[in-house]
């Protein structure tokens, strides 16, 4: 055995010597608040919802913004309620659309360094610092989700959608690309690649959609989504 490196150890911190325990279990209670918060406050909710997700980076003045904000109040309408991350951006959009046309707004906001705080258009908030807790709420009360374009982060919740409900470990939910221009690129790989290298069945692709206007939007949401 090694003897201790003295000299190592006086130059680190003391919490680095014998907290690491005693802040992972800290840190278990502050998850468990936000899971029962979080269930609590949507359980609440009595409307079917649908999430609406994209990139924070997206201008006021994008035509994806105008899509996103549009689509939203059409849902309202429609009778959903709207779910987004509570941010700028897509997320502003959905939720803008959804608080002008006096429907639920949804926004699950979380501590990001482009993202300081919640975008003003939510009637509905809840705050998480861990995403994996927020990820949780987005599968578990939405009926559908929208992916509009954006980076890591939206690929991310749309792929780990995909693969809940490849795997059966969630019930089947519409799930929306909007924007072929922007996702063709991607589905072309995935059935170029995928497909012939046997990582994916075939009908694996029809677990999502793309579609280019709002009307298809709302209409396939309330084929599949019973309000």
């Amino acid at each position: 055995m090694q003897p201790i490196d003295r000299r190592r150890i006086k130059r680190e911190p003391k919490y680095c010597l014998d907290n690491t325990v005693v802040g992972d279990s800290w840190r278990m209670f502050r998850i468990m608040s936000e899971f029962v918060n979080g269930f609590d406050a949507m359980s609440a909710i009595d409307v079917p919802v649908v999430t609406i997700y994209g990139s924070a980076r997206t201008g006021r003045d994008n035509t994806y913004y105008k899509f996103a904000e549009e689509l939203a109040g059409n849902l309202v309408q429609a009778g959903y309620g709207i779910i987004t991350g509570g941010g700028p951006g897509i997320m502003e959009a959905a939720n803008k659309g959804a608080f002008e046309a006096g429907g639920i707004s949804i926004g699950l906001n979380i501590d990001l360094p482009h993202e300081q705080a919640a975008n003003p258009y939510i009637n509905f908030p809840l705050h998480f610092k861990y995403f994996f807790v927020r990820k949780v709420m987005f599968m578990k009360y939405s009926m559908a989700f929208i992916c509009m374009p954006g980076g890591f982060g939206s690929l991310d919740e749309l792929f780990e959608s995909l693969t809940l409900i490849q795997t059966h470990s969630v019930k089947p939910f519409p799930i929306i690309l909007i924007g072929s221009d922007f996702w063709s690129g991607l589905i072309d790989w995935i059935r170029d690649k995928f497909i012939p290298n046997g990582t994916i069945a075939k009908d694996d692709l029809l677990l999502l959609d793309i579609m280019d206007d709002v009307e298809s939007v709302v209409n396939y949401i309330k084929k599949t989504v019973v309000v």
